[in-house]
């Protein structure tokens, strides 16, 4: 039997703005319908959708899985009838780790405006793996592989490198004293535990812990971490992108955070290796939306750029 579907749209609104009168304000109806019209609905399943606590609201486990099936199926109703009327979607949501968005993506926006300037782009910034749901995005780029109903491809395997500003090089030369990029980049080769006479920076983000960076770096190259490494620690990789920018010291980052787009680049990779860390970024979506034509643009875009992490 189906649902009261006066319902469902009300239902999928107040999900997704985790809020009864912002739902009200977006449907335009007053907050006792709203409401109403959740009360007929959890009526109707037999099951609390939501739990109420003061002005906290949050979905029970019952009311997540509702949603997913829900509010997938509103789009897909929503796609068929623009479809009928002749009405393309324009509108896509990406969601992506904030520092792929900010050193990665954004740098090649210009680009895909240029190729499809009627795409209209949201992204959806996450410090964490995003919710793999239709009321969070699209599309995703995340380091899951597997969710049932949805498809991944390979996008980026993750690389750390060894950074620092160009005065800070500069200062590297003189303590090493070196005075060429051939002659540091011989000295490192030969061994790389100079650098443990340098400020590190360590970030927490991708192995929850400061300095587990640092020592899988060593470790690579079958060397124990120093304990004589002065470090400056940072929750996020973006700070210490920052922080190396700035002069603080020697960072390991992402080598998609060094935007080959840009000709004047803020940080320069030092000349030694870097190391795999284990995650794979994949480019994710629902196998149900595949077909559509602008899920089919922005994958084929993303894969494409994609090839100069290769």
């Amino acid at each position: 039997m189906l649902p009261p579907l006066k319902s469902l749209p009300v239902f999928e609104a107040v999900a997704r703005l985790n809020s009864f009168s912002l739902a009200a304000a977006e449907l335009n109806v007053s907050q006792s319908a709203v409401s109403h019209q959740i009360r007929i609905l959890e009526n109707h399943l037999g099951e609390t959708l939501f739990n109420r606590q003061g002005r906290n609201l949050e979905l029970t486990t019952e009311g997540k899985r509702y949603l997913d099936v829900i509010s997938n199926s509103l789009l897909q109703i929503a796609q068929a009838t623009n479809q009928i009327k002749g009405e393309q979607e324009t509108h896509i949501r990406l969601a992506v780790y904030s520092s792929f968005a900010v050193y990665w993506l954004i740098p090649r926006l210009p680009e895909l405006k240029r190729l499809y300037p009627n795409l209209e782009l949201s992204i959806e910034m996450s410090h964490g793996s995003p919710d793999l749901s239709d009321r969070t995005a699209d599309l995703f780029i995340t380091t899951e592989k597997e969710k049932r109903g949805f498809f991944f491809e390979s996008l980026y395997q993750e690389e750390l490198f060894p950074v620092c500003s160009q005065h800070y090089l500069e200062a590297i030369k003189s303590r090493l004293n070196v005075t060429s990029d051939k002659e540091l980049t011989d000295k490192l080769n030969e061994t790389p535990s100079p650098l443990a006479q340098f400020s590190l920076i360590t970030s927490y983000s991708i192995y929850d812990r400061h300095t587990e960076d640092w020592k899988r770096w060593f470790s690579n190259l079958k060397q124990p971490l120093p304990n004589t490494i002065q470090f400056h620690r940072f929750s996020h990789l973006m700070l210490a992108y920052e922080a190396a920018k700035h002069s603080l010291g020697i960072a390991l980052v992402n080598d998609y955070m060094m935007n080959e787009k840009n000709d004047e680049q803020a940080l320069v990779k030092l000349p030694c290796s870097g190391f795999e860390t284990g995650d794979n970024f994949y480019l994710a979506y629902k196998e149900s939306r595949k077909n559509e034509d602008i899920i089919r643009y922005l994958r084929k875009w993303l894969l494409e750029e994609a090839k100069t992490l290769a």
